[in-house]
């Protein structure tokens, strides 16, 4: 038969009801807020990368096509700057709802990138300084703990790296580009060994040399998250590609003169290769 209760159980069963929905409706009400913020925070976020992606290509394209002596030296590298913009034009066709749920901050980090690559060009092709910022702020970083996630060896050549720029240090560029990009092949070759690679893709593509392709290893860490896209996985080796060119451009000599950069260079050439490693963090992170 069915339990009785008195009239206070009732008041009190009901009472325990009441509490259960208010609960279940705060909690409701929580995540919404929640979501309403990251999603303000993600809109806000793709604002100021837009605007300043517009600045940074607007700005590019009305530089004068003559030829000079400073352009000349960086024709190569403006050749990938110009190829990760395309590249990511090709991307950007994707946004989707669907798409931008599945990718999520890797859309924001690739926009971001690709105004990085464009501004690195104009701060290269600039005469003028910028004092606007201390040159203490070179040593400075938004990388936490991205890369003592991979390695402390890692970590420390992240930091490492930032302490060689100085603006007193003729080759304050060079000697930062060539810890970095140690980071870069580090990070390759321990988040995406040949042979654990080729258990898992077995015809994927290798180099002349017989070695996993950077493409292959790219497209593997994605086939791990579950995000197998075409336009993604080049947009990302053109970015590493785009890196990588930039720290030829120092390992081939000095720059000017004097063989020094100025401070508002040094300041673009270490964000773009550090929100470059914060990318590729990203990633190759487990998610």
């Amino acid at each position: 038969m069915p339990r009785k209760y008195s009239a206070s159980q009732l008041k009190s069963k009901l009472r325990q009801l009441e509490s259960q929905q208010r609960r279940a409706i705060n909690q409701y009400n929580q995540g919404v807020r929640k979501y309403n913020r990251n999603v303000r925070a993600h809109n806000a976020r793709q604002r100021t990368n837009l605007a300043r992606l517009k600045s940074e290509l607007a700005k590019l394209e009305r530089r004068p096509s003559t030829t000079t002596t400073v352009t000349t030296r960086y024709t190569v590298f403006r050749t990938s700057v110009e190829s990760l913009h395309r590249s990511y034009i090709e991307l950007d066709k994707h946004t989707d709802p669907e798409f931008e749920a599945q990718y999520g901050d890797l859309l924001d980090l690739s926009e971001k990138e690709n105004a990085n690559s464009l501004g690195v060009m104009n701060a290269l092709l600039d005469e003028e300084e910028d004092e606007s910022r201390p040159e203490r702020d070179l040593r400075t970083t938004l990388i936490t703990t991205e890369l003592a996630r991979i390695s402390t060896d890692l970590d420390n050549r992240w930091r490492g790296a930032l302490f060689s720029l100085n603006m007193d240090n003729p080759d304050a560029a060079r000697h930062f580009c060539t810890s970095a990009r140690e980071i870069f092949t580090q990070i390759f070759k321990q988040k995406a060994p040949d042979d654990v690679v080729l258990a898992v893709v077995p015809d994927c593509e290798l180099t002349k040399q017989g070695t996993v392709s950077r493409r292959a290893k790219i497209s593997y860490w994605l086939h791990l998250k579950g995000l197998m896209h075409d336009a993604m996985d080049d947009f990302i080796d053109q970015d590493i590609d785009n890196i990588i060119q930039l720290f030829r451009v120092f390992n081939d000599g000095t720059h000017g003169s004097t063989g020094k950069f100025s401070l508002s260079q040094l300041f673009s050439i270490k964000t773009r290769v550090e929100d470059g490693i914060i990318f590729l963090a990203r990633v190759v992170a487990d998610d």
